[in-house]
Order: C-alpha cells, then sequence, then structure tokens
C-alpha cells in the first residue's frame, strides 16, 4: 500500500475545471493536487461516464490516462463505468471497491445529464460525497461539473438539439459545503464567434431565464475555460487558478474573482447573498474584492495566492476559514475495515483479511436499528461482498509466497548439485540445474555462492 492510499490522513480536496482538463494549461494545477495526496506514486480512478456513450470512449479514456501518467506523474485506471449496467452485483460491488479505495478520482468530458442517469439510483454519488467527507481528492471538469450542483444543465439537448432550455437535478455534491449552486463550466466560451456560447453555451438569454427558475438560495456558480477552483475542505479555502475567472451570479448580479485569489469557501455563499439582495440593476456586475488586479483590497479572511497555483495550504490560521465537516461514523467505519483488508491483502496475511471482513459484518449490524434515511448501509454492503470476492479470488491463489514455500526443496536440490559438482559428476550437477529451469527456478551462480529465484507460477 502506498502512502497515499491509505484510509486515513488524506486531505480533502475538491478542484472543478472550467475546461482544459487534459491541456498544458491545467497541469500545475493537477500537480499540485497530486502532490497533497504523495509522497510516494498517486493510483487514482477515471470515471469515464460521462462519456460512455461515445463509441470512442475507449480512446478519449486511453488519452486521459496518458496524459496523467506522462504529464502529471499520476497513474489512473479507468472504473469502466460506461452505463449503471457495469454497476450491477457482483461486478459493480468491486468497481465501487476500487472508486471508495482510490485516493483521487478525475472525471471530465461527455454529456452531464447521461451521466447523471447513469449515476442515479448507483452508490458513485454517495461514495463521492464519502471522498469529500472523509479523505481524497475529486477532480470535476467539463461536463463532470456540471454534475455537481442542485441543477445542471442539458447541453447536448439544448445547444444541439434545439430542446427548451431546463434545469435538471444534479448531484448536489457541494450543498455539504454550503454551496447550493448551479454549476456552469465554459463560463466564458467564445467559440460561438457572432453569437452567444457562454455559460456552457446557453448564452444570456437563456441563463437569464433559467436563472429565474431557479429554486430559493441557489446560485450560479461560473468556471471559466482553462480556470480551476481549487476547494481545500479541511482549510475552509478556495483558490481560482489557470487562464481566467470565477463568477458568482445571483439574480442578473455578478462578481467576478480573478486567478490567483484566494478567499473562504463560504464566502462564496456570502457574496451570492449580497448580489441577490443588491440594488444595482439587473445583469451589473462588481468585482468580488478578492481579486488580484483589481485594485481592491482583500475581504476579510482572504488572501491572495500565486497565479496559477494549486490548491490552499491544509491548515487555516487562527481565526480563519472554518473546515467543512467530516462524514459519518459509519462511513468512517467502513473505510477503516477496508483499509484495513487492502493492508491484510498487500501482505499477504490471510486473518487479517477474515477479520476485517468479520468487523464490518459487526459494525453493519451494530447500525441495524438505526432509521438513518440515507445509503451508507447500501455502500457498506457493496464494501462486504466486494471484500468476500476479493478473499475468494486470494483463496484460489493462496497468500503465501511460492518461494517460501518451495524453498527448503530448492535448497535441497541445490545442495546435491553442490555435492555432485564437488565430485566432478558435472553433468549429473547440470541435470539439477536443467530441472530446476523446468520449474521455472532461476539458479544464479556467483564468486560468493548460489542464489535462486522463481521466474513463474
Amino acid at each position: 500500500m502506498t502512502a497515499s492510499s491509505a484510509a486515513g490522513g488524506l486531505p480533502r480536496l475538491l478542484t472543478i475545471m472550467g475546461s482544459g482538463e487534459t491541456a498544458p494549461t491545467m497541469i500545475k494545477v493537477h500537480r499540485a493536487v497530486v502532490e497533497r495526496l504523495g509522497p510516494g506514486p498517486v493510483h487514482g480512478v477515471l470515471l469515464d461516464t460521462p462519456f460512455g456513450f461515445q463509441t470512442n470512449a475507449p480512446d478519449i479514456a486511453a488519452r486521459a490516462v496518458d496524459y496523467f501518467r506522462d504529464s502529471v506523474g499520476a497513474t489512473l485506471d479507468v472504473a469502466g463505468i460506461r452505463s449503471a449496467a457495469d454497476l450491477e452485483p457482483p461486478g459493480g460491488d468491486a468497481v465501487i471497491a476500487r472508486i471508495a479505495a482510490a485516493p483521487f478520482i478525475f472525471s471530465g468530458p461527455g454529456s452531464p445529464t447521461y451521466a447523471l442517469r447513469q449515476w442515479r439510483g448507483t452508490l458513485v454519488p454517495a461514495v463521492l460525497a464519502e471522498k469529500l467527507a472523509l479523505g481524497g481528492a475529486v477532480t470535476f471538469a467539463s461536463a463532470a461539473a456540471l454534475t455537481l450542483g442542485v441543477v445542471s444543465v442539458p447541453v447536448y439537448e439544448v445547444y444541439k438539439v434545439g430542446e427548451d432550455a431546463r434545469w435538471v437535478e444534479g448531484l448536489d455534491l457541494l450543498g455539504a459545503l454550503g454551496l447550493h449552486v448551479a454549476l456552469i463550466p465554459h463560463y466564458d466560451n467564445a467559440e460561438g464567434g457572432t453569437h452567444d456560447t457562454r455559460f456552457s453555451y446557453l448564452g444570456e438569454q437563456r441563463l437569464a431565464g433559467l436563472e429565474e427558475e431557479l429554486p430559493e438560495g441557489v446560485f450560479v456558480l461560473g468556471v471559466d475555460e482553462h480556470t480551476a477552483l481549487c476547494l481545500d475542505l479541511d482549510a475552509g479555502t478556495a483558490v481560482v487558478a489557470g487562464n481566467g475567472g470565477v463568477t458568482v451570479r445571483a439574480r442578473g448580479h455578478s462578481a467576478r474573482i480573478e486567478t490567483g485569489a484566494t478567499l473562504r469557501i463560504d464566502q462564496l455563499a456570502e457574496m451570492a447573498d449580497d448580489l441577490a439582495h443588491s440594488t444595482a440593476g439587473a445583469g451589473g456586475s462588481a468585482a468580488a474584492g478578492v481579486s488580484d488586479g483589481t485594485g481592491q483590497p482583500p475581504t476579510d479572511g482572504a488572501a491572495t495566492g500565486s497565479p496559477g497555483g494549486g490548491p490552499a495550504a491544509s491548515g487555516p490560521a487562527v481565526g480563519g476559514p472554518a473546515p467543512v465537516g467530516r462524514g459519518s461514523p459509519l462511513l468512517v467505519a467502513i473505510r477503516a475495515h477496508e483499509a484495513t483488508f487492502r493492508a491484510g491483502r498487500e501482505g499477504g496475511d490471510a486473518p487479517a483479511m477474515v477479520g476485517a471482513i468479520l468487523a464490518l459484518e459487526e459494525e453493519m449490524w451494530s447500525w441495524r436499528a438505526d432509521t438513518q434515511q440515507s445509503d451508507e448501509m447500501d455502500r457498506g454492503r457493496a464494501a462486504l461482498r466486494a471484500m468476500v470476492s476479493e478473499l475468494g479470488q486470494v483463496a484460489e491463489a493462496g497468500t503465501q509466497d511460492p518461494a517460501s514455500v518451495v524453498g527448503p526443496f530448492v535448497d535441497l536440490a541445490l545442495s546435491l548439485r553442490a555435492e555432485a559438482r564437488a565430485a566432478g559428476r558435472y553433468a549429473d550437477a547440470d541435470a539439477v540445474r536443467d530441472r530446476l529451469l523446468a520449474l521455472a527456478v532461476e539458479i544464479h551462480d556467483r564468486p560468493d555462492g548460489v542464489s535462486w529465484e522463481l521466474s513463474g507460477p
């Protein structure tokens, strides 16, 4: 187990990218996240659902894996959730377990509404929320970023098909942070040229109409292209990095936060509340007072950062931002038992694996009478099934190091070979060596003695 894959001690980081998630512009941001998860190699999971419907989905996934390996220095495994069918048990339990165990989750382009349809009714949203509550990093960009809010935009349906502009229900993962938002990436998109394609291709007219339909207290949070909003949930801070800015918009009033700025996470909601009660004309905009280059000082509790930087430092200053709350005791226990199981698996400790399974079952039994209306028990059952399935795989292969099992027999053969060589019976010695090679035992004759290793099963 690498240091970054342990269940405890991971920072809680949410990075939201407007676009450019596999472009050179976002390499520094990705690296900053990965460095927080180290030391040592970081192994994450690429959540491929948003583009799972595309016929070139394997190619998109492969390019993302190559980008993170070559440019960021992280290894990504593809989750393989092209549709909800990929999450059906028993195979789906192992997929959920992999996502839960990964210190880093990345998802990007595709269709937000397709992803939401596939994830709805599964454990994917719960595991993402769990990671943000208990430890781990989630980076969502473009289409995936659109799913994070209370509501989302059916981009393809509106812009490509011509359906009426409307909101659809989102994952609301930001609600736990006190941010009740419609998250809009591609906020400053200009590829339309002569027609307005800002705001994820909605344009001002459609966004203004949709804004009137937002539930009370929900505001628009826009992230420009090739820009990231880096949220450190432990420190309670938000950093804007990249080429553009972040916009808070409420009832037609906007405040923009430029790259390099740092502020408290709860300031974003405070800014929206101020804008919603503003007496300025509709559609007006203002500087948020937290951005570099505006000529205005940071607001109370905020500090400016370096342009293009990554997530803020993990520890809040005295009197500074408050950390975002962590998850329930049951989720904490589930993750702890999973970590014990993985450590036993990697250490070849079958009793520890069995002990983790029994401890998790006992934990879930003790929670059986709880009246909670969440899917945490489903999460626990999925973890339990995945652990039992993995234990079965281990039982089939065995947990002991094969070298320790065959070692006494190899040593005996080598001693007979040595006696044959000492007596000048070189043909017999060679015969022993050849038989060992046929059994995948490589012999290394060195001046200081003879060593051996297994070259195969």
